[in-house]
């Protein structure tokens, strides 16, 4: 093969630390399809705050063949000259749950319009086992008229990605790959050791290293539902939850999970996947089930939980103000995809409460379209006789509450994160 020059096919929170990386050392093409995002992204700007607007300037290049550096465009021929393509388009479910492969599809269909002989073709998308080889390559095989693992080749590395995580980078954690042959295995695992400071682990075939990614969310998906549920017996029980986890993570083998509202674009949809996909084999996965579901829930427990302390305060329930602190998914980073915290705003909204949302991470342009929720601006400006943490942002951490609340309010803390110490003041 000849000089390599990789294309990369989405910029989101996976696709764009992985074109940076990469583009320290190979010529690199970022193409996506969002306009405003490719517009951000030539000036330097990372609205995502995965990459720093620094290190994304000291890659980008206008060159469109560049011996190192990032190419960013949303005009798809520029990736004709690449010999390895690597997709990381969002894989997502669709309101019944199943899983959507419309953007997946649609980025391999994109690829095999410029696939040449030796191309490796390398997905990084969370799907079930078998996706890419079921899925995928079909359309890359009928697209391009080349023949696979004769013509082209396939490899597959899950991303680990944490948005938010300025520990844990790209760079930082062990990546494990996969290819469709041993050499392009081989080849494929050398493409991302040359870059990934942590390593790589090379899987013995694709469906595994599917298989190992989906599975990683799966287990933290169950685990967190576990301490939801303790969470649910323990308040009935007036028993400190977080106060527990305390007392039993002062053993050695204690897994520190913490309950909460668990969405997002890995957690609260990659367990679909492997459900979707075990079904189709005819064996109904009860645990993967029962624990998203419980997590779903959390979201109208916890806005009931808080009626029920309005009520032990003779609050009046209909048109009291509610403040919500945080809509993004996780702590400090901007993602907004898949939160649960808007399930917890539609339940408080629906017990006949007015809740403001105030977040200094999300985008107001995204959360109104998204969400039709115009966050507010200043917290200050009004008290509330609610207030509620949905979000560990670390700007609420020594945020005044009692600025904020009425005499007689309610405080409730999703992730026991505030300075005080009872949940209801």
């Amino acid at each position: 093969m000849s000089k390599i020059k990789i294309g990369i096919i989405g910029l989101g929170y996976v696709g764009l630390p992985l074109a940076r990386l990469f583009a320290t050392k190979y010529a690199v093409v970022g193409f996506d399809i969002n306009l405003n995002r490719v517009a951000d992204l030539k000036k330097g700007t990372d609205f995502t705050q995965e990459v720093d607007d620094s290190l994304l300037k000291e890659v980008l290049t206008n060159d469109s063949n560049p011996e190192v550096g990032l190419f960013i465009t949303a005009d798809s021929e520029f990736l004709q000259d690449c010999n390895y393509y690597i997709v990381t388009v969002p894989t997502s479910v669709d309101k019944n749950n199943q899983p959507v492969l419309k953007p997946l599809l649609s980025a391999s269909k994109t690829i095999a319009k410029y696939l040449q002989k030796n191309d490796i073709v390398i997905y990084e998308s969370t799907v079930y086992p078998g996706a890419t080889e079921e899925d995928c390559i079909p359309v890359l095989k009928k697209e391009s008229n080349l023949v696979f693992n004769k013509d082209f080749f396939v490899g597959y590395s899950p991303e680990r990605i944490s948005p938010g995580d300025k520990v844990r980078t790209v760079e930082n954690i062990l990546k494990v790959t996969s290819g469709s042959t041993i050499e392009t295995a081989k080849k494929v695992d050398a493409l991302y050791k040359s870059v990934i400071n942590a390593g790589t682990h090379l899987a013995p075939s694709i469906k595994v290293a599917e298989a190992s990614k989906i599975i990683e969310n799966c287990q933290r998906d169950i685990n967190i539902a576990f301490v939801n549920e303790l969470s649910k017996i323990f308040s009935l029980m007036d028993i400190n939850t977080s106060e527990v986890l305390e007392a039993a993570s002062t053993k050695w083998n204690f897994l520190p999970f913490k309950p909460g509202l668990v969405g997002g674009h890995c957690i609260g949809v990659d367990p679909f996947y492997l459900a979707q996909k075990a079904q189709q084999y005819g064996y109904y996965p009860e645990i993967i089930l029962s624990g998203r579901r419980l997590n779903d829930s959390m979201g109208h427990h916890i806005a009931s939980e808080v009626v029920k302390l309005m009520i032990d305060k003779e609050l009046k329930v209909k048109r009291a103000s509610v403040l919500i602190l945080g809509i993004t998914f996780k702590e400090n980073c901007p993602d907004i995809r898949n939160t649960k915290v808007i399930d917890l705003y539609l339940a408080l909204e629906s017990f006949g409460l007015q809740a403001d949302v105030y977040d200094p991470w999300a985008k107001k342009e995204e959360v109104k379209e998204v969400y039709d929720i115009d966050l507010i601006d200043e917290v200050y400006s009004k008290k509330y006789d609610v207030i509620v943490l949905a979000v560990a942002h670390k700007e609420f951490k020594n945020i005044d509450i009692v600025q904020l609340k009425n005499k007689e309010a309610v405080v409730y803390d999703i992730k026991n994160f505030l300075a005080i110490k009872d949940k209801s003041l």
